[in-house]
């Protein structure tokens, strides 16, 4: 019977060639011709001869996949069901009934969906969904052992349609039935803005989507129209998104016509140069980016355009290293072929890319992972003592910079290290746990008290003594040895030691309480005061007001 995935790769290749706009007719290199055949040849091969029946959707996937595999490691294949996710997280919303989730213990190992938040705004906000709750059952299906593919089978669907569920909330006797009428729900890029002292705003951008520009623009607005004289713009753990989203936020900060970056492939209308236009919100504040090994790609072309520009003073670790520009190209199924078309460059004309040999993804990271950590304990200044000359270019005012591996900031920022009980913390993802559990008791109080205001929340909320005693009772009941002795054996640790890290942790804590009473964007402004590479950055801005002069 015919199987809509067992194409061949044949039929495959050329209906791809149609979407590439590379029809076969039109090649005119023998080698390449006699390549793709040789390809068809083989596939019909097997498919035909070989000793066990073929699924061919899978082999040709496998088939992409190697391709891709000899050319870099930016280039890849994405299945229909994940190109469906991509489309999400990059487009700025989906259908559904608006809420962040997470899975909590449950009985005999089944895990049980639990409410982390609800999306303002949304569709479960209007029914009355709260934080805390636990979905026990969707459209008369029982919830437990779901996982989150099941969770986006039952609760994502077209705007309009609806979902019954069933809940149980904490506190609460018995079950209580919601029926959500889903909507279009949006994902936001920019994940907090907002005023760390009178002077200064903090604005987080998480990834660059299609509506990470317009979501930015607001939040710097808003900022301005609360005092802000200066920015500090976190990238930290971006990982990029669309080229041309990352040029109009770079605009926003440089005079105009200046270059932004440039592309340079090698087929025709790969080569572009992108210069700024006049009129941006931010052409004269001072600025300061934070970057760490994540950021990547689009983030590391707006680092790159405020260094070279001096428009902005980079803080943090040494970003990734992507310098590819990759072109996506739908195929017939819904998958789609991610493929490098050109190389990046800054204004200064630096290729930040990484080196490479071909699509091993694994000697690539592991490239990387060495780099950073060769230059995570050194000064700028000593970094750029290390790099040959023909990797080091001039800024706008004669600072020197680097290419060859990432953006350099000009303050590098040691990353935290953590101790042998903040570790076991974090392994045993305790703070979460324990902030689920004093919510689910102490939850309708706070939202009667705070309600919608997170500032008085931040201005008030403190972690009391009892409240730490608590997390260090419920800590040894899930199996962390807390001795009072001043001193403990292998294998434990002592109250001192819990001290140490105690105004981390019970930051921490609030920070994800915080989180399930308004929403994810609270948790950065509660951390900050324990987060090194904020706090240092906050002491370079005479630094950063020079460049901006």
């Amino acid at each position: 019977m015919w199987n809509r995935k067992a194409v061949t790769l044949g039929a495959l290749l050329a209906v791809a060639g149609v979407a590439l706009g590379m029809h076969l007719q039109r090649m005119v290199d023998d080698d390449a011709r006699a390549s793709l055949e040789k390809v068809v040849q083989a596939f019909q091969l097997i498919n035909d001869r070989y000793v066990d029946e073929v699924n061919t959707g899978e082999l040709a996937e496998a088939a992409l996949r190697g391709m891709l595999q000899e050319l870099d490691p930016h280039s890849a294949y994405i299945d229909a069901e994940s190109m469906q996710r991509v489309e999400e997280d990059f487009q700025g919303s989906f259908e559904g009934i608006g809420i962040s989730f997470e899975f909590i213990e449950g009985i005999n190992g089944q895990d049980s969906l639990t409410v982390l938040s609800v999306i303002p705004g949304g569709p479960s906000e209007d029914v009355g969904l709260m934080a805390g709750d636990r979905i026990i059952e969707v459209d008369g299906q029982n919830t437990l052992g779901f996982e989150s593919i099941d969770v986006q089978r039952t609760l994502k669907g077209p705007k309009g349609s609806r979902v019954s569920i069933n809940v149980i909330r904490p506190g609460i006797p018995g079950r209580i039935p919601f029926t959500i009428t889903r909507g279009k729900i949006p994902l936001f890029s920019v994940d907090s803005a907002y005023m760390i002292d009178p002077e200064t705003g903090f604005i987080k951008v998480s990834r660059f989507a299609r509506t990470t520009y317009d979501e930015f623009r607001a939040a710097v607005q808003f900022l301005q129209a609360a005092g802000m004289r200066r920015l500090l713009l976190d990238l930290r753990g971006n990982a990029g998104g669309y080229m041309d989203i990352a040029v109009r936020m770079a605009d926003e900060f440089i005079g105009d016509n200046a270059v932004i970056v440039s592309q340079l492939g090698r087929v025709e209308g790969s080569q572009q140069e992108y210069r700024s236009s006049p009129g941006g919100l931010l052409e004269t504040e001072a600025v300061i980016v934070l970057v760490d090994e994540v950021s990547a790609s689009a983030s590391e072309i707006v680092a790159g355009a405020l260094q070279d520009h001096d428009r902005g003073l980079i803080v943090g670790r040494q970003t990734f290293g992507k310098g590819l520009v990759q072109q996506q190209y739908e195929l017939p199924d819904g998958s789609a072929l991610r493929v490098t078309v050109s190389h990046f460059y800054t204004p200064s004309g630096r290729l930040i890319q990484t080196p490479y040999n071909g699509g091993n993804r694994e000697d690539y990271l592991r490239l990387k992972a060495e780099l950073h950590d060769r230059y995570s304990l050194l000064s700028a200044q000593e970094v750029l003592e290390r790099f040959p000359d023909s990797l080091k270019y001039t800024t706008t005012s004669g600072r020197t910079v680097i290419g060859g591996g990432g953006i350099l900031p000009d303050f590098i920022v040691e990353p935290d290290t953590a101790s042998l009980f903040l570790r076991e913390v974090f392994r045993r993802n305790l703070t979460n746990t324990f902030a689920r559990r004093w919510y689910d008791h102490h939850g309708a109080d706070l939202r009667d008290r705070y309600g919608e205001d997170q500032g008085r929340f931040m201005r008030e909320f403190v972690t009391t003594l009892e409240m730490w005693n608590d997390f260090l009772a419920f800590a040894a009941k899930q199996g962390l040895t807390i001795k009072v002795a001043a001193s403990a054996e292998e294998g434990e640790f002592s109250v001192a030691d819990a001290q140490k890290d105690r105004a981390f942790l019970e930051a921490r804590i609030a920070a994800r309480i915080a989180v399930r009473l308004f929403d994810f964007r609270a948790y950065y402004s509660i951390m900050h005061p324990e987060d090194r590479t904020v706090q240092t950055a906050l002491t370079l801005w005479p630094h950063a007001k020079e460049l901006a002069q």
